[in-house]
């Protein structure tokens, strides 16, 4: 799992090709939620080195963010094969990652 936001945003149509599960994640390096939720993201993604998670700085101007309609920071979008399977805004345990991991999973 890197560390860091990366202002080099994909494009959505290339989220959408992405076979299998992914997340990408809307944050800002300077955020304290966004900082906050990172030990209980590494938490959830523990073991799951081989999942793509991007981690793409949002803010304005940022147009990949406003189409995923972000609101609030960290948002995370658990896709499955291109499509968003489930959403976790502000996350304040492992749990509700852990449960949105399961659905990528076991999404077909």
């Amino acid at each position: 799992m890197t560390s860091d936001y990366t202002t080099d945003e994909p494009s959505r149509s290339s989220l959408y090709d992405i076979r299998g599960p992914a997340v990408v994640e809307f944050g800002a390096p300077w955020c304290p939620w966004c900082q906050a939720a990172q030990p209980l993201i590494a938490k959830a993604l523990e073991g799951l080195d081989d999942l793509p998670h991007f981690k793409i700085e949002d803010g304005k101007g940022r147009p990949l963010g406003r189409a995923f309609r972000v609101k609030l920071w960290p948002t995370l979008i658990f896709l499955r094969d291109g499509e968003e399977v489930a959403r976790c805004v502000r996350p304040e345990s492992a749990e509700p990652l852990q449960r949105a991991l399961a659905e990528i999973a076991a999404s077909s």
